[in-house]
């Protein structure tokens, strides 16, 4: 009798891809936009950095390389800055979500850890997407100057390459607080943009900051992206240190993810 009985009990299956579907992508990217602190971080203050330092400056349309000026290097700057925001401010809601018991009740549902975090992580890439598109009109309104080929070119490095930070969200949103995890990442930001040639160039810097730069999250990155614009090559060492660092983040994300699994 108990065999059959248990036999009739229907048993659990995943679902395709783990439970990822567009209704839960949709959700989670309208609780973000809802957001107003997040978004006028994200998306409105990379704009108004730009107007400010990249419009009506003496050095705005003088030439930043072969490809463009200034005000274009500083769009560029300022857009990746943004999608390096919106990307961690996205993968950091998961702190929020523990505190409130969502991430609890997520685990209910047939929904896969790995869908989980794919969908925190694209969600915080779209917010990325339309920080760095919102940038570029601004640029292309005012008096951003560059190769047509170079607007979506540069974008979507930055874009892409934003995901080491997505990959940073989500591993802060696991080891930091909920109460206060944007605080502290914000100054945090702003240094490694600082560090990373974001708001001044590096070769303005003493030899001494340079190298220390090097080792820092932004600097790859950067690099990647102004290098279309400089006609430089970023060289190998930008390459690494974005790989180097997307491996960091996101293997921090999953440890983090697992103790917190299992302490659940």
């Amino acid at each position: 009798m108990s065999t059959a009985t248990a036999s009739a009990v229907p048993q659990r299956t995943v679902p395709p891809l783990g439970g990822f579907n567009t209704t839960l992508l949709r959700l989670e990217l309208r609780r973000l936009l809802r957001n107003r602190r997040t978004v006028i971080f994200s998306v409105v203050l990379p704009v108004v950095f730009f107007l400010l330092f990249g419009t009506g400056k003496d050095y705005s349309l003088q030439s930043a390389g072969p490809h463009g000026n200034w005000a274009a290097s500083i769009m560029i700057s300022m857009a990746l800055y943004g999608a390096m925001l919106s990307t961690t401010a996205g993968g950091a809601m998961v702190a929020t979500e523990r505190s409130q018991g969502w991430s609890r009740q997520l685990r209910l549902t047939p929904l896969t850890p790995t869908a989980y975090i794919a969908v925190k992580v694209l969600v915080a890439m779209l917010l990325g997407a339309i920080s760095v598109v919102v940038t570029y009109a601004a640029g292309g309104l005012s008096q951003a100057q560059m190769d047509g080929h170079l607007w979506p070119e540069t974008a979507l490095i930055a874009w892409v390459g934003s995901l080491v930070f997505a990959a940073f969200g989500v591993f802060m949103g696991y080891l930091l607080p909920s109460e206060n995890v944007m605080q502290i990442l914000g100054p945090g930001l702003a240094l490694l943009a600082f560090l990373g040639g974001l708001f001044t160039p590096l070769d303005q810097m003493g030899s001494t900051f340079q190298t220390i730069a090097k080792f820092t999250p932004m600097y790859g990155l950067s690099q990647l992206t102004h290098a279309p614009l400089t006609g430089e090559s970023p060289g190998w060492a930008a390459v690494v240190n974005v790989v180097v660092w997307l491996a960091v983040f996101a293997g921090g994300a999953a440890w983090r993810f697992r103790r917190d699994t299992a302490r659940v």
